[in-house]
């Protein structure tokens, strides 16, 4: 948050977030799209597989956990490979190069006790890099990590600390007057208790809309979704993909296959707006590849439109692929994976669509 907004907020702080909100629509309109930073070449990136994982060896929340040994595993798993673990203080940097080998990077949302007690002594013993995703809100409540263990981890140097909002709320489902000032009260109790804020952010529940998105560009350096995918130059720094990883995903033969997966480069994907109105929904979806890419013939989709996986129908013009939908999604969300045998190399990306209810 800029000092302008931040000053303004404390003279004027029952008007902050509608201030705020114009000064943001003016800067953006002045602006151009975050997506359009973004330099677009066929680059044969090797990719960075972002992995989330929110609790461990809490067995009441299976949608949610790894079993510590699992993740113990999962860490031999990365180790015994050829791939190295990506520290995230050089990720901003570390995304505008194309790796000539593949990195792995761990991140973990939402600053659960469990992991402080369960995932943290493993990580900090073998100085394994993560990014440590942090709501304000619940920091210090039964159940999450108080700020003192927060700083803690803080200190190393190889784990940062990212913003993942105040309440971790469902900020689509809220005006953007409520999603600002979510923000900004995130960004004071972290100017508060670390002294600065941080610059990397992780949308609650993988969810963002074109407003939310367009926001954060202005505000952060990068933000994560939770949608699949392997981040190479391409990716758009503002939905950068992350495989979630828990009891029924985390199963050894996937995370071996998770790793494994390569780059699918493309110059666009639409529509950008990722949250649908009824009237959008299915929506007109279209991804645009680089004519270097080979064997796209190979390409297949899944999706989940009307609640049920089932593969996709698909259409080329060129490199362009788009979906024709059996139906619309349903709420609350809509997903969409493709994969590329590219000869012998497995190539990945997915998006995410949110339905609310009508």
């Amino acid at each position: 948050m800029s000092l302008l907004l931040m000053s303004t907020k404390k003279i004027f702080s029952p008007a902050a977030s509608i201030i705020s909100l114009f000064i943001f629509i003016f800067n953006f309109t002045v602006n151009t799209n975050a997506e359009d930073d973004n330099s677009k070449y066929y680059s044969k990136d090797e990719g960075v597989v972002s992995i989330m994982y929110h609790r461990f060896n809490e067995n009441k929340y299976p949608s949610t956990n790894i079993k510590i040994d699992v993740f113990k595993e999962h860490l031999q798993i990365i180790k015994d490979s050829s791939y190295n673990f990506l520290n995230p203080r050089d990720l901003e940097n570390n995304l505008m190069i194309p790796k000539k080998n593949k990195e792995i990077l761990i991140t973990i949302d939402d600053g659960f006790k469990s992991f402080y007690e369960e995932a943290w002594p493993i990580l900090k013993k073998e100085k394994i890099p993560f990014i440590l995703f942090i709501s304000t809100e619940p920091v210090g409540k039964n159940g999450y990590m108080k700020w003192s263990q927060i700083k803690e981890i803080e200190k190393s140097d190889f784990a940062v600390i990212g913003h993942h909002s105040h309440t971790h709320d469902y900020l689509i489902d809220k005006t953007g007057e409520e999603f600002i000032s979510d923000i900004e009260i995130a960004n004071e109790i972290f100017l508060k208790n670390l002294g600065y804020i941080p610059n990397l952010f992780s949308y609650p529940f993988g969810e963002y809309s074109k407003f939310m998105k367009d926001y954060i560009s202005k505000n952060f350096k990068l933000s994560f979704g939770q949608h699949s995918g392997v981040i190479d130059v391409n990716k758009d720094k503002f939905e950068l993909p992350r495989f979630p990883i828990n009891e029924k995903y985390g199963e050894i033969k996937r995370f071996r296959s998770i790793i494994n997966y390569f780059p699918l480069e493309y110059k666009s994907l639409k529509p950008e707006e990722k949250k649908l109105k009824k009237e959008d929904n299915p929506p007109i979806f279209s991804v645009e590849f680089f004519e270097n890419q080979k064997n796209l013939n190979n390409i297949n989709c899944y999706s989940n439109e009307g609640g049920i996986w089932e593969k996709s129908k698909i259409k080329f013009n060129d490199s362009k692929l788009s979906i024709e939908f059996r139906e619309p999604f349903l709420p609350r969300r809509g997903r969409i994976n493709c994969s590329l045998n590219d000869d012998g190399k497995w190539r990945w990306f997915g998006t995410q669509f949110i339905v609310n209810k009508d």
